[in-house]
């Protein structure tokens, strides 16, 4: 492979902000795999997000990216797969599998799509230096007849379009818009373009917490939330405290410790086969390898308000919560799904459809 950018190169990266700025080019915010696309004729490599190559994940990208990409380019986008018109990442994430078979397998299963919102080459010229309005229109051009899977992100550089995109495109998965200054140049691992994300809030059931990997403070906290039969399922922790909060999460907290885990209602945690019928805290994981899973399991009782952008599959929290306030108000058993607010649907095809 010989092109004018080559790997790896790291993505150049968004800030949060929380309105959506005036007088930008605007995207949807994609809620799946960061990729950078590198052709040369038959070569095609595919990089993550840190540098790591996702080529062999993803062999029907590869051959149509071969078929609909320029011959010799690079492109900046994310890889995503779809369900019945909205965004699945769950399905995405068990396509990373060390099995060439299993990989085979979900590619004919639930094939990925590509969609490309920057171009960094094209034949033999680098366009890192260019203003991202120059790029928009290159790619544009460049992909002007590639088909499914392969798709160029809409924009627009109207603002109220991008605040109904906003409102709207959540219902099919996205997760915000993506603002960037027209005479922005490429500028790898930088934050230098500005996200705007969904935040709502929930009440939630702190059920137990993981052990920083410093020592015994608070790591996180386990959060749960009760099912329509009355089932307390995990549904994703809070992290992000200092240090000295860490220490006082773990007195605080004191008095719900169990010393025996049997009466908690994931006390089958360990239990591989328990996980196929209820969402448990240390479901196996090809991310998290050999990373101790224990926890210290406290009796349900104690209610957070956590903030949290959307949910996937609207099961579990998507991302990290933020812990905002204890609940003393609230009591864990109206900790439900039903407070959750269920964004209207809108179909995958119709976001793709608009050029």
């Amino acid at each position: 492979m010989d092109l004018p950018v080559m790997p790896p190169v790291k993505p150049m990266l968004a800030k949060s902000v929380a309105r959506i700025p005036p007088d930008m080019h605007y995207e949807a915010k994609w809620d799946g795999f960061r990729a950078i696309v590198f052709r040369d004729g038959a070569e095609v490599e595919l990089g993550s997000r840190t540098g790591k190559p996702l080529t062999r994940y993803f062999p029907e990208l590869v051959e149509a990216l071969r078929e609909r990409a320029p011959d010799r380019c690079v492109l900046d986008g994310e890889i995503v797969i779809a369900r019945d018109g909205h965004l699945d990442f769950d399905a995405l994430s068990e396509r990373i599998h060390p099995a060439a078979s299993r990989v085979r397998t979900l590619a004919e299963r639930t094939p990925a799509s590509f969609v490309a919102f920057d171009l960094l080459a094209l034949g033999d010229e680098s366009l890192l230096d260019a203003p991202l309005g120059d790029r928009r229109d290159r790619l544009e051009t460049a992909l002007a007849g590639a088909t499914p899977p392969v798709h160029v992100a809409p924009a627009t550089t109207d603002r109220a379009v991008a605040e109904r995109w906003f409102e709207q495109y959540e219902g099919a998965g996205l997760d915000g818009v993506v603002a960037k200054p027209l005479t922005l140049r490429y500028r790898q691992d930088e934050r230098a373009m500005y996200k705007i994300k969904h935040e709502r809030t929930a009440d939630v059931v702190v059920a137990g917490y993981r052990l920083h990997k410093s020592g015994p403070v608070v790591g996180s906290l386990l959060l749960g939330l009760y099912d329509a039969g009355g089932a307390l399922q995990h549904v994703g922790v809070s992290a992000a405290f200092t240090m000295k909060r860490r220490a006082e999460l773990v007195e605080e907290l004191a008095g719900l410790r169990m010393p025996d885990i049997s009466e908690h209602p994931w006390a089958a945690w360990a239990e591989e086969s328990a996980h196929e019928s209820a969402r448990l805290p240390g479901a196996p994981s090809r991310w998290s390898g050999k990373k101790d899973l224990s926890w210290v399991p406290l009796r349900p009782e104690r209610v957070a308000e956590v903030a949290y952008d959307h949910m996937e599959n609207g099961v579990r929290f998507r991302h990290t919560a933020r812990f905002r306030r204890w609940r003393p108000d609230r009591t864990a058993r109206g900790c439900t799904y039903e407070q959750l607010e269920e964004p209207v649907r809108y179909d995958l095809a119709e976001i793709l459809g608009e050029r």
